[in-house]
């Protein structure tokens, strides 16, 4: 039997909700991406991320001119680092890192050098030493805004809230127009469940990143963890302007829809989710939830197979019983005589 989601193909569908018990149970999952999935009442947040709106590649010259005077040293230093930049824009992440790093040798006050050495091990996941390459860039130069701010949004990456507060308010303190220290700030607040002062930093991120999608993302969470419906739409509203292909904005927004009963506008709007991300299982499991609640359970069954199966290789074994279990019942009742 051909799949459709109403008009809508399977590559089309939807990104939505994850159970955790019964059909009438419902909560909406986190992203895939996300450590471990938690439910809408706790916060539906995105990994921490920076929000820059441009790569955060400084070259010696931006960041740390040399003196008149400068040493043979500094002067190799700096060839290294601008060596080091050109593979970082050619993706070749480890390879910048063993170049930044003969770099900060020869100049150890090279504050660029320390700073996209931080970059790139951040890039590759490598937290604590980006963590110590952003430090030492601030200790090189005690003005660099970008270097607070990025050692900011590492901390906060390894969940160190307090000390990822502090580093971005210094950040602030240098360069109050920095979007993305703003954001990241709004994230801190959001871990806090401070809301109010979260949309409040997401704002601000708004004002300096005028192009960002993300800040008005996280305002709507923030409203929807208020209990605040109309202005979370209105927040997702403003994320689409931005991003019109934002996969978890357009699964929120679902969310409401379904949580409202409207389910053509809920299926809609997962549709939308899933053309932005097509491997994106929520999608196909808050498809699988319309499905079932319109009795169409072998459109059921087939969407909640392909999110079952993402959600497995994706390595989400937790969803993926969940989807099984769900799948299970859609089975059951296409067989049962009606």
């Amino acid at each position: 039997m051909r799949l459709s989601l109403n008009k809508y193909s399977l590559a089309e569908i939807v990104s939505l909700i994850l159970i955790t018990g019964s059909i009438l149970s419902l909560s909406p999952p986190a992203s895939p991406a996300s450590p471990a999935p938690r439910s809408l009442s706790e916060v539906e947040v995105l990994p921490p991320c920076p929000l820059p709106p441009a790569p955060w590649l400084l070259s010696a010259v931006e960041v740390c001119p040399l003196p008149l005077l400068a040493q043979s040293n500094a002067q190799n230093a700096t060839e290294l680092l601008n060596q080091g930049l050109q593979l970082i824009q050619a993706g070749r992440a480890q390879d910048a890192i063993a170049v930044f790093q003969q770099a900060t040798k020869l100049d150890p006050n090279l504050a660029a050098a320390h700073y996209n050495l931080g970059l790139a091990l951040r890039q590759t996941g490598q937290l604590k030493p980006a963590a110590d390459a952003f430090y030492q860039a601030t200790q090189s130069d005690p003005n660099f805004s970008l270097a607070f701010a990025n050692l900011g949004g590492t901390l906060l990456e390894a969940n160190n809230l307090q000390q990822a507060n502090d580093y971005l308010q210094r950040a602030l303190q240098l360069d109050p127009k920095l979007g993305f220290a703003h954001y990241n700030l709004g994230l801190v607040r959001e871990q806090q469940r401070e809301w109010g002062q979260a949309i409040a930093a997401f704002k601000k991120a708004m004002e300096y990143s005028k192009n960002a999608p993300e800040p008005p993302y996280h305002i709507g969470l923030c409203y929807l963890q208020q209990g605040k419906i109309n202005q979370a739409k209105d927040a997702f509203s403003q994320a689409l302007q931005r991003n019109p292909k934002y996969a978890e904005v357009h699964y929120n927004l679902g969310t409401i829809w379904f949580s409202q009963g409207k389910l053509q506008e809920a299926l809609e709007a997962f549709r939308k989710s899933a053309v932005a991300n097509s491997n994106y299982p929520h999608a196909y499991y808050g498809a699988g939830l319309v499905f079932m609640q319109q009795k169409q359970y072998a459109q059921a069954a087939q969407v909640l197979q392909y999110a079952r199966d993402l959600y497995n290789a994706q390595g989400s074994p937790q969803w993926a019983k969940n989807a099984q279990q769900l799948l299970q019942q859609a089975q059951n009742l296409n067989y049962k005589p009606r």
